[in-house]
């Protein structure tokens, strides 16, 4: 099996920033890290002087870019994207769905199951391992920009056949779903008995209610702050809920509008590095520019990178996950940090972490060398040289 070095870079280990790193890549995996005493040699080396090397960053919410929207995409379209994502640091990444028709969700099930298998043999691009269902076991209240029409309760016991799995072996499976609504609970009973992992967000839920939901395997916040009740001093709030809850995990849109840099930086700290992942939220016109869009059956315009529907409310982000480390960086955070919030917390909530997420001996070789100014230099996806620009 033929061989690649990453030699001379500053790189991100599990808890902590090691300089003058080599990292020997056989196959898609690490098989050693080490510092550049040693004398290992590659049939290719790489010198990543002048760089950092971070775990390949994972995008577990993600509704689509430059041009294409997953609930209407076909294969080649969710190929595009992760060509795309794979130029920003994205090595593995959920495609997304509002909700929408059982028909519309087959068709898109289709074409995600088809690239999962043609991905095995096509040229290397952002990793497709699962499905996010956002909704439609939601709450009307707490819309933000879904589609309230296509919206369910779990009054019939079998609800969650409308949303259709995926074929391919360990395919993920994520939804967000407010556990609120008629017959939450036994929703969150029945999807994790069949292991989906189950996420709270669109919700207005009440403590006692987001405790039983916990209690029976909803551990995770989607879209931190964002379509939830806040945070009050007299009211704690879906918000409060999560911070003080010291198992419950939570992602959050790193873009700087859905959530003030601010608030950002506290509910980051607050909550602890460990317990946060961040998403981009990103939809259609992610890497197309300000303009004005058609998506979800309505229009909606980008001024200076914020989304706006017909009904004024924010439609999903224009970034990416670098865009998301790079604000990280601004507020003060370090890179070792970041990495656990772009790399192996996303793992760890798609129970993927023995393979993802971290630059160790036996992992996936899914990685990204970013410069001083925060642009990629090298993304490297199972081993293989996606984007170079050395």
């Amino acid at each position: 099996m033929k061989t690649l070095l990453l030699k001379n870079a500053d790189a991100i280990l599990p808890n902590r920033k090691a300089e003058n790193v080599s990292v020997l890549i056989e196959d898609e995996k690490i098989k050693e890290v080490f510092s550049e005493d040693e004398n290992v040699k590659g049939d290719e080396e790489i010198d990543l002087s002048n760089t950092t090397l971070l775990p390949g960053f994972i995008d577990i919410h993600i509704h689509g870019a430059v041009g294409i929207d997953t609930n209407a995409a076909d294969a080649e379209g969710l190929y595009e994207v992760a060509k795309f994502l794979a130029k920003n640091g994205v090595t593995a990444w959920l495609p997304t769905f509002v909700p929408d028709s059982k028909e519309n969700y087959q068709k898109t099930i289709n074409a995600i199951d088809e690239l999962m298998k043609l991905q095995e043999n096509h040229e290397p691009a952002a990793r497709v391992i699962g499905v996010h269902y956002e909704g439609p076991f939601v709450n009307e209240k707490q819309c933000g920009a879904l589609r309230s029409e296509y919206f369910k309760t779990f009054i019939g016991g079998d609800e969650h056949k409308s949303l259709p799995r995926l074929q391919t072996p360990n395919a993920v499976h994520l939804t967000t779903l407010a556990p609120e609504i008629e017959g939450g609970i036994e929703l969150v009973k029945e999807l994790v008995k069949q292991n989906w992992i189950v996420s709270i967000g669109h919700t207005r839920a009440e403590l006692e209610t987001l405790d039983a939901a916990f209690e029976n395997g909803a551990r995770h916040i989607t879209h931190f702050f964002n379509a939830m009740t806040g945070l009050h001093h007299r009211n704690v709030g879906v918000a409060g809920w999560g911070l003080t809850n010291s198992d419950v995990t939570f992602d959050i849109i790193a873009d700087g509008i859905h959530v003030h840099p601010q608030m950002l930086k506290f509910a980051c700290e607050t909550k602890t590095p460990e317990k946060v992942s961040l998403i981009s939220d990103s939809v259609l016109p992610t890497g197309l520019g300000d303009g004005d869009y058609e998506i979800w059956g309505e229009k909606i315009c980008v001024r200076h990178g914020k989304t706006e529907n017909e009904r004024g409310s924010i439609a999903g982000s224009v970034i990416t996950m670098l865009d998301a480390v790079r604000l990280m960086l601004k507020i003060g955070i370090n890179e070792t940090d970041i990495a656990k919030m772009a790399s192996s917390n996303p793992a760890k909530v798609l129970k993927i972490e023995k393979d993802y997420g971290s630059i160790e001996v036996g992992k996936r070789a899914d990685l990204v060398a970013i410069d001083k100014d925060g642009n990629i230099r090298l993304t490297i996806i199972g081993g293989n040289v996606t984007h170079e620009n050395l």
